[in-house]
């Protein structure tokens, strides 16, 4: 089925790339905005990125959705169009054009309409007919598991990263994951502007501790896999230094102008859209935090417009929720 979705259109030929090509993709999870920063630093340590992403999925949000919160941002690029930045750059991030495993563009909306999302054998088949026709070296997957994930069992999400090991393995393509937690949301941000902020504060060195923890793990597998290194700690270091030598912000500047986006948004975030509205949820009384239930704050999320229930709907991009304490934080009345 994988083999029939890749081959319904073509298949990009990056032979001419010199560089190992490695892409990540994550199965879905609410604040997750882990490629926007994590793509950046690792083309800056050498290895190319070619992103081939997709929109948001029931209540997950869609790493194609963050982007477009940056004014001018185009997501929608022909194959020679998408070589050319990926040469250039070293990463590029996009949708799939018309002629790009068009079988999982009409699929994906099915999926979300027919109840079918957390099928392992079609999430198998969307994830890996689209990485795989980007003529990859390896794959890293970020499998998520809990409430907020379509997997909520460590079985399943087990089950769903051992299918794709081996799909790949098929199509000969070197595919590793990674199973983590989404009990709660990563981050503080939940929606697609403010995930682009939070994400650009990543890269400038800040950021939420679980965002940043996971963007290295995934981006330690990543230079592995490209073996730029074969030693973890010290490509855990590379990455640290594309962040403190400012080379991660300096290769998504390049590429969001190369994809027609305003660049100044890095050191402007708030050239970013942002809901005319704010409500501040304050607390009743103190103690800690003992739940952050990531799929209740997702759905919350897309009906506040941060993503589509239906295809047709549009997608506020600067609506969203900022989460100020999550489990195991202290919080005070009034808090």
């Amino acid at each position: 089925w994988t083999h029939a979705m890749l081959h319904s259109g073509d298949v990009l030929d990056l032979s001419s790339i010199t560089k190992p090509k490695i892409d990540k993709h994550s199965t879905g999870g609410v604040g997750d905005k882990i490629s926007l920063p994590l793509v950046p630093l690792v083309a800056a340590c050498g290895v190319a990125v070619p992103m081939i992403s997709g929109r948001g999925l029931g209540h997950t949000g869609g790493t194609l959705d963050k982007l477009e919160s940056i004014p001018g941002f185009s997501v929608d690029l022909e194959p020679s169009r998408l070589k050319a930045i990926l040469h250039d750059h070293g990463m590029v991030m996009a949708g799939q054009s018309s002629r790009l495993v068009p079988a999982d563009r009409r699929l994906y909306a099915l999926r979300d309409a027919s109840g079918t999302v957390p099928a392992v054998p079609l999430i198998t088949s969307s994830i890996m007919s689209k990485k795989l026709a980007e003529d990859l070296d390896g794959l890293v997957l970020d499998v998520k598991v809990g409430n907020g994930a379509f997997l909520p069992s460590a079985s399943s999400a087990r089950e769903l990263a051992e299918t794709m090991i081996d799909v790949g393995a098929a199509h000969g393509a070197v595919v590793t994951a990674l199973i983590t937690d989404m009990n709660q949301p990563l981050g503080e941000a939940v929606g697609n502007a403010n995930e682009m902020a939070e994400s650009i504060a990543v890269l400038k060195g800040g950021g939420p501790s679980d965002v940043i923890e996971l963007t290295m793990a995934l981006g330690v597998e990543m230079l592995l896999l490209g073996e730029v290194t074969d030693d973890p700690l010290e490509a855990e270091s590379r990455l640290q230094d594309a962040i403190d030598s400012g080379r991660g912000l300096e290769v998504f500047a390049g590429v969001i102008e190369a994809q027609g986006g305003d660049p100044r948004v890095l050191e402007d975030p708030s050239l970013l859209p942002k809901a005319p509205n704010e409500h501040v949820v304050l607390s009743s009384e103190s103690g800690f935090v003992t739940e952050c239930h990531a799929r209740d704050i997702g759905v919350s999320a897309v009906r506040l417009g941060a993503g589509g229930a239906t295809k047709k709907d549009q997608v506020d991009l600067g609506v969203g929720i900022t989460l100020h304490a999550k489990v195991g934080d202290r919080i005070e009345v009034g808090d």
